[in-house]
């Protein structure tokens, strides 16, 4: 008799474990790095290509998707751009609720006029951002965002490594993806999609 008891609580208990489990959310299936644990990414203020002062936090509402470039990168950056202006494309009325941020790395030369003869030409909606040196290094210190002064740069042409991919934000501001460079126009409307389904969290 002791026996059995025993095996109705282990099967009881397996039975509750499975109903938590059925309804505990599951997370998302992205196709890119979900980095929605980490604490960092936070608010930020910047000069945007029309010359207004911005924040982060003004997109609040809308899926933000974070470039960090420079107007002058010679491999990465206009493609990268070119796929994002695809990707606004075939949203279709849902891109809307999408943000492409241009931040650039080369806050020197990449003033708002420079930005606004560069960003918009991929897509109106896009918004390049600049600011001063300090403010940019702060901004790349709190997204982990490396970027120097390439050695083969010259008076004629400024090259500046910088780190690739891109970073997203939920319409609540929080940091969730991370999506390499090669990530093709496919995995990152997947992932947009799944962002966009997601309820507001109250």
């Amino acid at each position: 008799m002791h026996r059995f008891k025993r095996l109705i609580f282990i099967i009881g208990f397996f039975l509750a474990v499975i109903g938590l489990a059925g309804c505990s959310p599951s997370a998302p299936d992205f196709k890119s790095l979900d980095i929605s644990d980490v604490e960092w990414g936070g608010d930020f203020e910047l000069t945007a290509h029309t010359g207004e002062r911005v924040k982060f936090s003004d997109f609040r509402g809308k899926v933000l998707i974070l470039f960090f470039g420079f107007t002058r990168c010679p491999d990465i950056c206009s493609p990268t751009l070119t796929k994002l202006a695809l990707l606004n494309e075939r949203l279709g009325e849902d891109a809307d609720r999408v943000q492409v941020l241009f931040v650039t790395v080369d806050p020197e030369h990449d003033t708002p006029e420079q930005l606004a003869g560069f960003v918009p030409k991929f897509h109106p909606s896009f918004i390049g951002l600049t600011g001063t040196a300090e403010e940019i290094a702060a901004l790349a210190k709190e997204y982990k965002v490396a970027y120097r002064l390439n050695p083969r740069s010259s008076s004629t042409q400024t090259l500046i490594d910088h780190s690739g991919g891109l970073m997203v934000k939920d319409a609540q501001g929080k940091l969730r993806l991370l999506i390499k460079n090669h990530a093709s126009v496919d995995d990152i409307e997947h992932d947009i999609r799944l962002l966009l389904k997601e309820k507001p969290q109250t």
